[in-house]
């Protein structure tokens, strides 16, 4: 248990403006340690199957594993999107990609001894409810019906307001779906026009009317700030609009402008809110969302106090996966699907990227494994640390953790306590309110991989 900490007032002296001009800079978002750019790529296909078997072995009976399901296809570009899309209107696509799934699926099960216990099902994209009823129903039952699923398993999926359907809600719930993320992003219609994204607030009042009516125990809002066009006033107009829809989450994210990576983000560069416009709009988002009685949980992510996600963050027990934030403890996180990354405690792996690579490479036998990361005990170590300060905003030092700090480190610790950011001793560390905004500049002084490859550039957005 940590002490109690106290900032050194003494040194609060630089003002909130000039630590975002100091601190927004790139930086990972730490869903994993290490960040997929600082893998190694040292993980073989034996050595995969190894691990998994040992991974189920040590946690598979307790925890379960949670699947990640990537379904890529969209119908139209959404030019903010970072995510890994096809477009096409050609639905053909969806039955080969589902018996891939599946045969990719099957693989995994001759792995373990046993039918293997579920403990979350999440459908992300692209666009999950681009593909039909019939076709989810078809591989989520494949799925189901060759494992056992635990009594408070998580079953969630990411569906788009304009075709997400009550056909796919009700078919999903029926599956044991109890959670939906609706991607909307901002309510403004010229802000929709600019990312091509329109979506008209009856669409989405309908989506989430018909997902509480059929049973849904959570609906989520992503909402996403610093986007083309977006003023204080058009801020204020969306939390509005979602305030009458009460969601039960909201996730407020920092637009990532990645243009390099991403060339449609080109098209609005000339329309983006400047750096301090931009932090101005997630502080009015902030205060709107406490108004409104949503609380805080970790990075980004509103709840309200009766939510899971709120009572996992004052229990501490928040867990942090590729997917975010989530109350399920499971250390098996099985992605399937192309460019899908799966974590398993002892190593991390990704699929190939192409649809087309990572069919062919199902068809041929072999997990469609792009590169991957096995883990030393350093990088737990500092996994740990990382992920109980993602969720907790504290961590107690792991033995001889604090001593090994190299002096350089130290330095910037002592800086960010200085500046009103955290406080520590030498029973742990904590991220104070005032350096919430901050937390991934601080985390970034144990990502040690990161140090020892300073001379690379690695696409990251802002950390503000």
């Amino acid at each position: 248990m940590l002490g109690i900490f106290v900032p050194n007032l003494a040194y609060m002296t630089t003002t909130a403006a000039d630590l975002i001009k100091k601190y927004n800079v790139p930086a990972p978002r730490y869903t994993s340690y290490p960040t997929v750019p600082l893998w190694a790529d040292d993980l073989t296909e034996s050595t995969w199957i190894k691990l998994v078997k040992n991974a189920y072995h040590d946690f598979g009976d307790t925890e379960g594993i949670t699947l990640y399901i990537h379904l890529p296809y969209c119908e139209s570009l959404c030019t903010y999107c970072g995510c890994n899309k096809r477009i096409t209107k050609n639905h053909a696509v969806e039955t080969p990609y589902i018996e891939s799934i599946i045969k990719e699926w099957s693989a995994y099960l001759k792995l373990l001894d046993a039918k293997p216990k579920l403990a979350g099902i999440h459908l992300g994209g692209g666009t999950p409810t681009f593909f039909s009823p019939a076709s989810l129903r078809e591989l989520l039952s494949f799925i189901l019906d060759r494992a056992v699923v635990m009594e408070h398993a998580e079953f969630s999926f990411e569906g788009h307001p304009n075709n997400t359907t009550r056909e796919h809600l009700q078919t999903l719930f029926d599956l044991g779906f109890r959670r939906v993320s609706y991607g909307i992003q901002d309510f403004n219609l010229e802000v929709q026009k600019a990312i091509h994204r329109i979506q008209p607030f009856e669409r989405v009042k309908e989506a989430t009317e018909v997902a509480r009516e059929i049973g849904y125990e959570s609906v989520n809002f992503d909402l996403i700030y610093g986007l083309p066009h977006q003023t204080m006033d058009t801020i204020k107009d969306t939390f509005e609009k979602v305030s009458l829809l009460q969601p039960d989450r909201i996730a407020y994210y920092s637009y990532a402008h990645l243009p390099s990576a991403f060339p449609a983000q080109k098209s609005f560069e000339a329309f983006l809110p400047k750096e301090s416009e931009k932090r101005s709009l997630y502080e009015k988002g902030k205060e709107i969302l406490k108004s409104m009685g949503y609380l805080e949980v970790g990075m980004d992510h509103f709840a309200l106090p009766k939510d899971p996600l709120y009572i996992a963050k004052e229990e501490k027990t928040l867990h942090r996966n590729f997917m975010g934030y989530t109350t399920s403890p499971s250390k098996i996180l099985i992605g399937l699907g192309n460019s899908s990354i799966s974590d398993i405690y002892y190593a991390y792996a990704q699929n190939i990227k192409t649809i087309e690579a990572y069919k062919e490479q199902i068809e041929n036998g072999h997990f469609a494994i792009n590169r991957g990361h096995v883990l030393t005990d350093a990088d737990i170590k500092a996994r740990n640390l990382i992920l109980q300060l993602i969720c907790n905003q504290q961590a107690s030092w792991e033995i001889d953790f604090f001593e090994d700090i190299e002096i350089a480190n130290f330095n910037r610790l002592l800086i960010f306590e200085e500046e009103g950011l955290i406080a520590f001793d030498k029973n742990g560390i904590q991220i104070l309110d005032a350096g919430m905004p901050f937390i991934r500049n601080v985390c970034m002084v144990f990502d040690k991989r990161m140090q020892q490859k300073e001379e690379k550039q690695f696409q990251f957005s802002n950390a503000i």
